[in-house]
């Protein structure tokens, strides 16, 4: 599904530490509707949904809080350095996230909102790409990626690293995108390439739906 009643969906993904936050909010700042996939995987596990029944099921209910909230934590603990424990996560909740992503497409093309950003740093393994008539990929060099995760995340180097080196590889964004967006410079230069970039869909949006309205 790449569009819904002349929505168009332009996915936004990248490596961890690259600066997607900041690129979403210039992507907002030029129009487009927003839908944060992190903030939809937070929700579907929020306390007594049937996700995280699920979730509990599969690796105990150590990683439920006193509060019925979901340990991350613990979670991560478990599954982090355990690829098949974290494909078998994923299983798990990226059903429950593609439908609630469906979901918001759908209200938001309701409201008229037709140009629309999916903010997905786990795009790929979701496959959400499927929604998406666009991907952009956002990267930067490593030891700025490392510097930016030590400071948001409170980690080590190492465990900086290892985040890293859990994720796909500057080459796969590359031959996976049909935009990259080269995050090392300041935050003027970034807003004219975002700036620059939104023109261009606006105008591949209005070229491909003109003849529909």
């Amino acid at each position: 599904m790449n569009s819904l009643d002349g929505v168009m969906v332009v996915g936004l993904t990248g490596q961890t530490g690259s600066g997607k936050t900041t690129v979403c909010k210039l992507f907002e700042e030029n129009d487009f509707a927003i839908i944060n996939a992190d903030d939809v995987a937070h929700n579907i596990v929020k306390p007594g949904s049937v996700c995280l029944r699920e979730i509990a099921d599969c690796f105990g209910t150590q990683i439920i809080r006193d509060d019925d909230s979901l340990d991350r934590k613990k979670l991560a603990q478990l599954v982090f350095n355990d690829s098949k424990k974290l494909e078998l996560l994923d299983s798990i909740t990226y059903p429950y996230i593609t439908s609630e992503i469906l979901r918001m497409i759908r209200f938001n093309s309701s409201m008229g909102k037709k140009l629309i950003l999916l903010d997905a740093p786990t795009l790929f393994e979701s496959r959400a790409d499927d929604f998406c008539e666009i991907i952009i990929s956002v990267i930067s060099d490593e030891d700025i990626r490392i510097g930016r995760i030590m400071n948001r995340d409170l980690l080590t180097e190492s465990e900086a690293r290892s985040r890293i080196n859990s994720q796909h590889s500057e080459k796969f964004f590359i031959d996976n995108s049909d935009f990259i967006i080269k995050n090392d410079n300041d935050i003027d230069s970034l807003n004219e390439i975002v700036r620059e970039l939104s023109d261009k869909i606006k105008k591949y949006y209005n070229d491909k739906f003109k003849d529909t309205e």
